[in-house]
């Protein structure tokens, strides 16, 4: 009886149930079946870690640009205060030359007045000589 129960499809499981499917087939269904449930629970837990990796890495990218942003801005600060220092050293060294230049010409104007000095000086030795 029970090999003219295969022939038309039908089977006796463990329990004494009648099945369609073979027991072994239904037995290695019901394996695949966990293995999918274990890949798809798998597949899910990559996907939220996948996920949170995004969200870590879009959060590292935006401080990354803020701080590229940051650094710009202090490079532009820098670049303008080294101008500024520049224009302030070319002021500084023309106020040099102009004082040195105005020494240069009282010290001119105190020789020749030194000389005339030096002449009325004479001029009144001689005249009290005389």
């Amino acid at each position: 009886m029970a090999d003219s129960m295969k022939k038309h499809g039908l089977f006796i499981d463990d329990m004494s149930k009648i099945r369609i499917l073979e027991p072994e087939v239904a037995s290695q269904t019901n394996k695949l079946k966990e293995e999918c449930q274990n890949f798809v629970i798998r597949i899910e837990d990559f996907h939220k870690a996948a996920e949170e990796f995004i969200t870590i890495m879009s959060n590292l990218a935006e401080q990354v640009e803020r701080e590229k942003m940051r650094s710009i801005g202090i490079r532009n600060l820098l670049h303008s205060l080294t101008k500024e220092h520049d224009v302030e050293k070319q002021q500084l060294e023309a106020l040099l030359l102009e004082k040195n230049m105005e020494l240069e010409r009282l010290r001119v104007q105190y020789e020749s007045l030194k000389k005339i000095e030096s002449e009325q000086l004479e001029t009144i030795e001689h005249l009290m000589a005389n």
